[in-house]
């Protein structure tokens, strides 16, 4: 959430910044001037009230002891008229702040100056491009195909257990998933990140802390008769960990890690671009998590996108980084760097991460605060996550860029985990 004192004093800037995101703030930011116009009009009359009914207080007793009975009456009954006055006041009050949340909880994060303009994921800017394409075989399959082959995914299984985006692992390729996610943790923890083992379902406090809520409500799964949530990332419970917490300046950063199932409606999705692992209901995935001082968070940011690249570097995939434009980057992100892996079956670039810095957007909606020692009031701090790494189309990449004809080849780095070279029968 932006700071309101930012919004009042600087509503210029705030509009045009975020035209970047293809966000229209005018009548938002208008709105909140005219209800804080209204509040401080009101606050005036309020002290007004309350001077006068202090005055009259005063001199109540007095009045008494002069024997004015008539002038004392007078005056209490003018003093309990102030009374309620001033009730209606707070009431006033508490509706403008009511209000002016509504609204502020509509405006995006402003984006980085760094954050490139264009409408869509056509418009990302691309910042390197690392490996050479796979030569598949002529008959060389997608990983659709591959995973009936040698009965590592049951897609059909899924849908009939619960519906379409909800596959069964088997076999090899349980126990592929199974590697990967120890080999992100287990690189993650090198890291120094504290790996931790998140609920699954988070409540709306959590969700409206990261800013899944009100923004996202449509895609995730909400058990109603519960008010809960199914966590669309561990970035939701990891970050919620430091909700309404003062940290100290010295510990800082705090880094988490953690592995969950993740769970998107993923509404609107269809057709062959969603075809097998592509797009999935339930997926599992590794988060990495920062808590960072302001002054260094882009700082980190850079650390944690290093992090990603020595994970795909790792898995000898060939790989870019893009630096999302306006209209991709998401509605709490600053700015955000996706990374996209090469499926050769498919001929096409497949997101498998992204890694954003919040700033402090997060942060205020979590009233995450820090102490600074010679600063009196506790600071805001700044917010960052990665995927490190998303499942599915790593599996999906790994399937095709590894066929060959006597089977899949496990990249060297996995082989410790998984038990096996290579996926052949």
């Amino acid at each position: 959430m932006l700071n309101l004192k930012f919004i009042q004093d600087n509503p210029e800037l705030v509009i045009e910044k975020l035209k970047r995101k293809n966000f229209d703030a005018s009548e938002i930011v208008g709105n909140i001037s005219d209800l804080y116009r209204q509040k401080n009009k009101l606050q005036g009359v309020a002290d007004q009230a309350k001077a006068e009914m202090n005055s009259i207080s005063k001199e109540i007793g007095l009045l008494f002891r002069e024997g004015k009975k008539d002038k004392a009456n007078a005056a209490k009954e003018r003093t309990s008229e102030l009374k309620e006055n001033i009730k209606q006041f707070d009431v006033d009050f508490a509706e403008i702040e009511k209000n002016v949340n509504e609204l502020l909880v509509q405006l995006p994060n402003l984006p980085h100056d760094s954050v490139p303009f264009g409408k869509g994921e056509k418009d990302n800017e691309i910042l390197k491009t690392v490996g050479e394409i796979p030569k598949l075989l002529e008959n060389a399959l997608p990983h659709w195909e591959l995973a009936q082959k040698y009965n590592l995914i049951d897609f059909e299984l899924g849908v009939k257990l619960t519906g379409a985006g909800f596959p069964v692992y088997r076999g090899k390729g349980a126990q592929l998933q199974r590697a990967l996610i120890n080999f992100f943790l287990a690189e993650a923890s090198k890291a120094g990140y504290e790996e931790v083992q998140p609920p699954l379902l988070v409540n709306e406090a959590s969700g409206f802390g990261t800013g899944q809520l009100p923004d996202k409500e449509g895609q995730m799964y909400h058990v109603t008769e519960d008010n809960l949530y199914l966590i669309p990332t561990a970035e939701v419970p990891v970050t919620n960990i430091y909700r309404d917490v003062i940290l100290d300046a010295k510990n800082l950063p705090y880094k988490n890690t953690a592995y969950s199932a993740c769970f998107r409606r993923e509404a609107g999705s269809y057709g062959k671009d969603v075809r097998g692992l592509n797009r999935l209901h339930q997926f599992d995935k590794v988060e990495i998590v920062q808590i960072a001082h302001p002054k260094k968070s882009y700082e980190i940011l850079d650390e944690m996108v290093k992090h990603v690249t020595g994970l795909v570097e790792k898995l000898e995939l060939p790989y870019r980084i893009l630096r999302l434009c306006g209209g991709d980057i998401s509605f709490t992100a600053a700015l955000t760097f996706d990374f996209e892996v090469y499926s050769a079956a498919q001929k096409k670039w497949l997101e498998v991460s992204s890694v954003s810095n919040f700033e402090a957007f997060q942060a205020n909606r979590l009233k995450l605060r820090f102490r600074e020692e010679g600063v009196k009031k506790p600071i805001l701090a700044h917010t960052l996550n990665g995927s490190a790494l998303a499942l599915p189309r790593i599996v999906a990449a790994l399937l095709e860029n590894n066929q060959t004809a006597e089977g899949i080849k496990i990249p060297k780095v996995l082989i410790p985990y998984t038990g096996f070279e290579i996926i052949n029968q």
